[in-house]
């Protein structure tokens, strides 16, 4: 199963809003939060190391 990076980035900006109160502890939650949707997105945009097959050079190239 593949992970939505979307749908998790769209719930945690949505609990970010809910947690809009000044107090301290909101305060930190949403700095918690943030992270995690700065992991979420570098996750998702993130591609895998690709192999590189290298071809046997001709004898004319070289």
């Amino acid at each position: 199963m593949k992970s939505d990076f979307a749908a998790a980035h769209l719930h945690l900006e949505r609990a970010c809003h809910y947690l809009r109160g000044d107090d301290e502890t909101s305060s930190e939650v949403r700095a918690a939060l943030d992270l995690l949707i700065e992991a979420i997105v570098a996750a998702q945009y993130t591609r895998p190391v690709a192999d590189v097959v290298e071809f046997p050079r001709s004898a004319r190239l070289r």
